[in-house]
């Protein structure tokens, strides 16, 4: 769904002639590429480690599990994060709804506040039907997260790579049967 959306507004965002910068879409640059890259791996890890156990959150993901040592799923799984988690939800989620928001709101410290609140949680509750309650809890987190950076930056391209960093982090655990490990590393339930 996040990709048909992210299609919808940029056929939108063309039809009505807007910059492409509106949507974050601002020269790439390499440096805050890798950043972005090196900060989502990160955040994956320090997620599963220690936010998630605080949370309550239980230390496998049933939604992704078949992935465990399964490398024919892997292509599509990878395609998906690609497009649908890294463009899809950022052009929505980050792009799209910022710039509607800012709009309607306006670009004050309140405002801005709301944005990133308010766009986290759609985000979050974004992932509720495929992968329940838990997935929320994170996906909420990490929206407050790249939403905070988006309201700095107004740049989409280390957010889409750091996205895709995420949850190829995520499939990396998974795959290789670390979620477990990794859940209990700091914090035995």
């Amino acid at each position: 769904m996040p990709l048909l959306f992210a299609i919808a507004i940029l056929l939108w965002w063309r039809a009505t002639h807007r910059p492409w910068s509106g949507l974050g879409f601002v020269r790439p640059r390499f440096v805050p590429i890798v950043l972005g890259i090196v900060f989502g791996a990160l955040l994956k890890i320090v997620m599963k480690v220690v936010v998630m156990p605080l949370l309550g959150a239980a230390p496998i993901n049933p939604a992704y599990h078949y992935l465990e040592g399964n490398p024919a799923a892997l292509p599509g799984v990878i395609l998906a994060i690609v497009v649908i988690a890294g463009f899809g939800e950022e052009v929505t989620f980050r792009g799209f709804l910022f710039e509607r928001f800012g709009t309607w709101w306006g670009r004050s410290q309140a405002a801005t506040a709301a944005t990133i609140l308010l766009a986290a949680a759609l985000f979050g509750l974004a992932h509720l039907s495929g992968q329940g309650w838990d997935a929320v809890k994170q996906a909420t987190v990490v929206g407050i997260v790249w939403g905070a950076i988006y309201a700095r930056t107004r740049d989409l391209w280390p957010l889409m790579a750091g996205h895709i960093a995420f949850d190829l982090v995520a499939v990396v655990i998974i795959y290789f049967g670390w979620e477990e490990r990794l859940a209990h590393l700091l914090f035995q339930t």
